[in-house]
């Protein structure tokens, strides 16, 4: 089995910054994509930003600019830098992950348990 950990998340005042962490763990042979979504109250999950494993990225238009994210392929985790936070960042944040868990196996999608951020104004 393969278990996603958050962290990070936390309150935090308009114009600030915050740095989350998803740590993949388990029976893992590769990793893919990993990517970090968000959820906020009423609303549809959406994509924030995503990392291949060649080191390619793509955000979401609203965050260009002031969210990076990156990942550390040795230790099978990402992590999403958001600066200059605003109240409307204010959303629960999902890491998901594409993992294989042996060489003759597809890669399979991994969410993690979420983590709450809030951007007070």
């Amino acid at each position: 089995q393969v278990q996603l950990v958050e962290s990070g998340g936390g309150l935090v005042q308009s114009g600030g910054s915050l740095r989350l962490s998803c740590a993949a763990s388990g029976s893992i042979f590769s990793v893919n994509v990993m990517g970090w979504y968000r959820q906020a109250p009423g609303k549809q999950r959406e994509l924030v930003s995503h990392i291949t494993s060649g080191g390619s990225t793509n955000y979401a238009d609203s965050v260009k600019g002031r969210f990076n994210i990156s990942r550390d392929n040795a230790k099978n985790t990402v992590y999403l830098q958001m600066n200059s936070l605003k109240p409307e960042d204010t959303a629960v944040y999902y890491c998901n992950v594409d993992v294989r868990m042996r060489s003759y196996m597809s890669f399979r999608s991994y969410w993690g348990q979420g983590t709450q951020v809030t951007v007070s104004s």
